[in-house]
This record gives C-alpha cells, sequence and structure tokens, in this order.
C-alpha cells in the first residue's frame, strides 16, 4: 500500500465501499474490508497532508500568502 497514489486509494476505497454496500457480504469479509479502507483512508490523508504542507510551504517562500498552517 505504500507505493499507491492518491488516486489508486480513493478507486480502492470505492471498490471497498461497494462491497460493503452489498447485504450479502460476509461478516469476515466486511471487517476485513473495514480495516482495509481505514487503512486507505489513513494513506489518502497522510497524501494529502504532505502535500498541502508542501504547497504552503513553496507559497510562502515566494511571498504569495501570509497565513499560518494548522
Amino acid at each position: 500500500m505504500e507505493n499507491k497514489t492518491f488516486e489508486e486509494c480513493l478507486l480502492e476505497l470505492d471498490k471497498i465501499l461497494k462491497s460493503l454496500e452489498n447485504r450479502n457480504i460476509s461478516l469476515e469479509d466486511a471487517v476485513k474490508g473495514y480495516t482495509t479502507g481505514l487503512e486507505l483512508s489513513k494513506k489518502c490523508y497522510e497524501i494529502l497532508n504532505t502535500n498541502e504542507q508542501l504547497v504552503v510551504k513553496k507559497m510562502t517562500e515566494s511571498g504569495l500568502v501570509d497565513f499560518d498552517n494548522e
């Protein structure tokens, strides 16, 4: 999962969501999908956070904005 792009993670999350919406899914598969979904969600958050920090840094270095990164 480490080398997946943001877009790949989102696509996989979408597939998991659709499988979890299936009422015929086994409990074991549902828990497995939920766990994988949480991991993918965390990966997406990390990617977004890293890229946000990069953009803020570049904008600040360029003098384009004056705000704090929370």
